[in-house]
């Protein structure tokens, strides 16, 4: 099983503008955004692999040291509703004081970045299966403001789909460098770095995605640190973004949020790699 260590992104940190990102600013999570029509949804498409004795699938070897199973690959929505549900981060993986901020979005819709970079919910394309992301909170205390985090996992029919949302995701930052998460809430200063497998520490995915900037709320003033991450094994993306307040460094959410990537990745493999 690969392992995402917090050294690996608190390195990919150091290269972004001001080492801190801020909290959670998609209001949906920013990852299954907009991404690119390479995505999967299909309600139930069956795969089915009905074969003779011998004509069991080979299994798919990726660049971890993770053999995908492609028996355990989901095929129709309740596979990947399915798989969502159990990977998808809450506040058991968060961390001691966070808990649940409101209910999970609906699996058929995902987050869109629109031509006036504004994020709004929309069905996912007909090539996502499905798209959860789950909502969880550290309240304010003691002085300082509340960690506002979520954590989104999107499954599509195929590896390709996958892929073109890791690409046409890096784009958004270009396109928009300052984006509204919902009323009262902007994030800006985006900037985003790609990180292939093998480079600047990923050695826990085949593709990632880190994104850092500033983020701004009626209610909780700023700028605050914000901090987004998405990866990629198979036909699965899983994405966390945080939202940070006062008192809150950009340090403490960086560390949030690679632990919590991680432990999302460890619990994917588990239900995506061959038994040994």
């Amino acid at each position: 099983m690969c392992a995402l260590s917090t050294s690996g992104l608190l390195l990919i940190t150091g290269c972004s503008d001001d080492g801190g990102g801020s909290g959670d600013g998609k209001s949906t999570a920013k990852p299954a955004e907009t991404t690119t029509a390479t995505v999967a949804q299909g309600e139930d498409a069956q795969g089915d692999s009905a074969g003779g004795a011998s004509a069991a699938p080979s299994a798919a070897p990726t660049a971890l040291d993770v053999t995908l199973d492609p028996d355990r690959a989901p095929k129709t929505r309740a596979d990947a509703v399915r798989l969502a549900d159990k990977v998808a981060a809450g506040p058991e993986l968060w961390g001691a004081g966070f808990v649940i901020a409101s209910p999970d979005s609906d699996p058929g819709t995902w987050p869109v970045l629109d031509d006036s970079c504004v994020w709004e919910l929309q069905p996912v394309p007909d090539d996502v299966l499905a798209s959860i992301t789950r909502y969880s909170e550290l309240p304010a205390a003691d002085g300082e403001g509340p960690i506002r985090v979520a954590a989104t996992v999107t499954v599509h029919k195929d590896m390709d789909g996958a892929d073109w949302e890791q690409a046409a995701t890096l784009e958004e930052a270009l396109r928009c460098p300052e984006q509204t998460l919902r009323a009262g809430e902007k994030v800006s200063g985006l900037n985003s770095v790609g990180i292939p497998f093998g480079t600047n520490g990923n050695e826990y995915a085949e593709d990632a995605l880190y994104e850092t900037g500033d983020y701004r709320s009626d209610a909780l003033g700023g700028p605050h640190p914000y901090i987004w991450t998405q990866a990629r094994i198979g036909q699965v993306t899983v994405a966390t973004t945080c939202r940070g307040s006062q008192g809150h460094s950009g340090e403490e959410l960086s560390s949030a949020v690679a632990e919590t990537q991680s432990s999302m990745l460890v619990r994917l493999e588990s239900e995506l790699e061959v038994a040994e």
